[in-house]
């Protein structure tokens, strides 16, 4: 069982940016895939960026590409995703997932795949 919680949501001035956090619980983090994704009032939760337990390889969606950064730090069992640039298009709920990962070259960009999911924190980019 892994428990993640969110951090580092709020209120940000297009352009500014922001750090988010996502703490686990339990001492098996390491083996986990990690994944951030969003959800806009009334729309669906979209991929964002995902990071293998490795913390090698990462993926992007293309909105955020070169705006977001995805890390990890195993030691402290966190995930973290820095946000810059942002915009108002970035106004959403941010969740952090974890998926069980047999490689350190593995990523998901699915959030069905997903084991645990976060609360999520709220992003929000006034213009």
């Amino acid at each position: 069982q892994v428990q993640l919680v969110e951090s580092g949501g709020g209120l940000v001035q297009a352009g500014g940016s922001l750090r988010l956090s996502c703490a686990a619980s339990g001492r098996t983090f390491s083996s986990y895939a990690m994944g951030w994704f969003r959800q806009a009032p009334g729309k669906e939760r979209e991929f964002v960026a995902a990071i293998s337990w490795s913390g090698d390889y990462k993926y992007y969606a293309d909105s955020v590409k070169g705006r977001f950064t995805i890390s990890r730090d195993n030691a402290k069992n966190t995930a973290y995703l820095q946000m810059n640039s942002l915009a108002s298009k970035d106004t959403a709920v941010y969740y952090c997932g974890a998926k069980r990962a047999y490689s350190g070259t593995t990523y998901y960009v699915s959030g069905n795949l997903y084991d645990y999911w976060g609360q999520g924190t709220q992003v929000t980019v006034s213009s």
